[in-house]
């Protein structure tokens, strides 16, 4: 038994053949399971995440597009477009990346410490690996409704200007994922009550969404902190969009910055998955 155990501890992945049960579960049908478990949550409790998750950010755009946008001039700044339609695809990015982040914050650090659902999860044939997959696929789904809510909804403001739009949609799902699962390796290193998601929303999150080119370019910051919106990925996922929705945008730098969120997503679920290990398998 000992042996047994110190070789579950030495490899993850072997962990369920030491369960009670003796079942092995594939890593998607597992991953899976754990998304059925937030979907049946989810279909009854829809309309108390609906402003949050999909109206919010149509509002701003009828405030800043539509409202303040009105006295903004189309020219150099916004590309030759409407305010309306140089920031809905931002707007879009933004709102996604904020419903990650807030969805990978205290609901992650609630199945460790709070409900502590985590542990009952992973006393079953389910790893830690697995239910961190399931969680980042369910974070997938939940940030996509929203933003197909808001790509709709958008269009009845005459946000779009073409099919184009359509690919604003995975490109801000990236961008929220690419944020979000950094913020769950960070959940899962949290043993206090979270007090350090209210730093990150106040100190990282609102100033990334603000200086970096939401609702104007970078290029009116002053350069000497020009960089830290080059580092940002909401930078990086507006820069995806707009190119999709106006064009224009070159096939290296488009590469370029989805190599950055790419290698953001990657690093950041290999940090999570061993956080999520450390914490889940005694």
């Amino acid at each position: 038994m000992a042996g047994a155990a110190h070789t579950a501890h030495m490899n993850p992945d072997a962990a369920p053949e030491s369960r009670a049960t003796g079942r092995v579960l594939s890593s998607w049908r597992a991953a899976w399971l754990r998304v059925e478990a937030h979907w049946t949550w989810y279909r009854r409790y829809w309309r108390s995440s609906l402003y949050s998750s999909g109206l919010q950010p149509v509002l701003f755009l009828a405030a800043m597009g539509l409202g303040f946008g009105s006295q903004v001039e189309a020219g150099p700044a916004t590309g030759g477009h409407a305010y309306v339609h140089y920031v809905a695809p931002a707007l879009l990015v933004a709102g996604a990346v904020q419903n990650a982040i807030g969805e990978s914050s205290y609901p992650v650090l609630s199945g460790f410490k709070w409900q502590q659902d985590y542990h009952a999860v992973t006393a079953t044939p389910v790893t830690a690996g697995q239910l961190l997959g399931g969680q980042i696929i369910w974070l997938t789904l939940r940030v996509g409704i929203a933003c197909v809510v808001y790509l709709l909804v958008a269009a009845l403001f005459g946000a779009w200007l073409d099919l184009g739009a359509l690919l604003v949609v995975p490109v801000g799902l990236l961008a929220a994922v690419a944020c979000g699962v950094p913020i769950m390796a960070v959940a899962a290193t949290t043993y206090n009550e979270g007090g350090r998601f209210t730093a990150i929303f106040r100190f990282l999150v609102m100033p990334m969404i603000l200086f970096s080119g939401t609702f104007f370019p970078i290029e009116q910051l002053p350069a000497a902190v020009r960089w830290l919106a080059w580092i940002s990925p909401v930078w990086h996922g507006t820069e995806l969009a707009r190119g999709a929705t106006f064009g224009g945008l070159g096939l290296l730098p488009a590469a370029g910055h989805l190599a950055f969120l790419g290698t953001l997503l990657g690093v950041s679920a290999l940090a999570a998955r061993r956080y999520f290990y450390r914490r889940l398998v005694v």
